[in-house]
């Protein structure tokens, strides 16, 4: 009896011997495992650090992209309408140039057969009625300057707006010839922008002055040129100084107005001399 309660014993106490060795052994999974979670833990804040950081740089490459992208369609836009602004001067350009070019052959033809009539008979020159670029400039809005505005130029003028031209009777002068001593300053008769200031056949040396909603100014037969295409220009500020380029025979300005395109008679629109 004594043996077998002995045994009872032995086996019970084996039994509590494997019990603690299961729970030393489950403790030591569960420290591992709240180890393992501290682990995942600082890990998952790491990867949301790291995400917010990333959204933070993708918010702002998609925010450059989009400036960028807006400053590209405004360059775009502003490159069209130069485009366009450049297509119509061109074309106004290539207009006025061959009638420049139309005028020129008519002056001189004209001129000639003036000379040889006067020479013929003798004649006396008629003078025509000076001209002066002194006063006070007009301010306004181009349209509104009729007959206020000054001449380009202290001369005297040689060819009237609409007088026949080389003798023929269909032809007639689209602008007005001033004549003045070589070298005397050219004024702007009105504030606006050079279009173009370069030589041009049949005009020579010629400034265009764009005075807005249609209206240019035309000045030729340059002897030099003191601005350039782009320049913003004030009423009375020097321009050019007179000259006989491009084939004319005396000094003198050709001097013309455009109105949308069409030619405009430039005594309506500067003052009357005295």
């Amino acid at each position: 009896l004594n043996k077998a309660r002995f045994e009872q014993v032995a086996n019970f106490n084996e039994t509590l011997r494997q019990l603690a060795n299961v729970e030393a052994g489950i403790e030591e999974q569960r420290s591992k495992l709240a180890q393992q979670q501290d682990g995942l833990r600082e890990r998952r804040d790491q990867l949301a650090e790291v995400r917010k950081e990333r959204q933070q740089a993708l918010a702002k490459l998609s925010s450059d992209f989009s400036t960028r992208e807006q400053k590209l369609q405004a360059r775009r836009q502003e490159q069209a309408q130069l485009e366009r602004v450049l297509k119509t001067i061109e074309e106004t350009l290539a207009r006025q140039a061959r009638e420049a070019e139309q005028a020129r052959q008519r002056a001189l033809l004209a001129e000639r057969e003036r000379q040889q009539q006067q020479h013929q008979a003798g004649a006396k020159v008629t003078p025509g009625p000076l001209v002066s670029s002194s006063g006070a400039s007009f301010g306004g809005p181009f349209a509104q300057a009729k007959g206020k505005l000054p001449w380009p130029v202290d001369g005297r003028l040689v060819a009237r707006y609409g007088t026949p031209r080389g003798g023929d009777a269909r032809t007639k002068w689209d602008g007005v010839l001033i004549g003045a001593a070589v070298g005397s300053q050219v004024r702007a008769v009105h504030g606006g922008r050079v279009v173009f200031a370069d030589w041009l056949r049949g005009a020579g040396l010629l400034v265009i002055l764009d005075h807005g909603n249609g209206y240019l100014t035309l000045y030729g037969h340059n002897q030099s040129l003191l601005k350039d295409a782009g320049d913003i220009v004030k009423a009375g500020e020097p321009i050019a100084t007179v000259g006989t380029s491009g084939g004319q025979e005396a000094a003198a300005l050709y001097f013309a107005i455009r109105q949308q395109g069409r030619p405009s008679d430039p005594a309506q629109w500067c003052r009357a001399q005295g």
